[in-house]
């Protein structure tokens, strides 16, 4: 029998400053909502933006880096999957709500503060590296030779791997 897949991508930005809150075992819990954009064309020709609010909900150490370091206005791309719950409210009346439990984050952009840093990456465990850039698979690094090699005429045995920036 086959799996299902329940899979959500995001990428928008906070709508307000991530709520932290913990269990009582010590696990962060942290809400942001998320607002995503989209723009189209009406008949007229006229553009037409809509904008569509999530809530996110990430969980342990994902959910501590999200608290440390996002803000209102932040740019985030979210990856998670998407829970609909039914709860009773103190009223009686049965309420629904939608949250997209994230288990990876990368933040986009420069930093609320003007430093002009780009974002890091974080997956479910991972602790971001305060003094290392931030590692980028998906582009080769392009590196020119160090002046010590070129005047030599040596090869690259020169360096150590910890001189490696990524």
């Amino acid at each position: 029998m086959a799996r299902g897949i329940n899979k959500v991508i995001l990428v928008g930005n906070l709508g307000n400053d991530p709520d932290v809150k913990y269990t009582q075992g010590g696990m962060a819990v942290t809400r942001i909502s998320l607002a995503t954009t989209s723009v189209r064309k009406d008949r007229d020709g006229n553009s037409q933006e809509r904008t569509e609010w999530h809530r996110v909900v990430f969980f342990g150490k994902l959910g501590e880096i999200a608290g440390e370091y996002l803000r209102k206005g932040s740019q985030v791309y979210v990856e998670g999957e998407i829970r609909y719950d039914k709860y009773t409210g103190q009223d009686g009346v049965e309420k629904y709500t939608t949250d997209i439990v994230a288990n990876e984050m990368q933040m986009l952009g420069g930093r609320a503060g003007g430093s002009g840093e780009g974002g890091g990456y974080a997956e479910r465990g991972e602790r971001p590296q305060r003094s290392a850039p931030p590692r980028r698979e998906s582009a080769p690094a392009q590196r020119a030779p160090a002046p010590a090699a070129s005047q030599a005429g040596g090869g690259f045995d020169d360096f150590a791997d910890d001189d490696i920036p990524f």
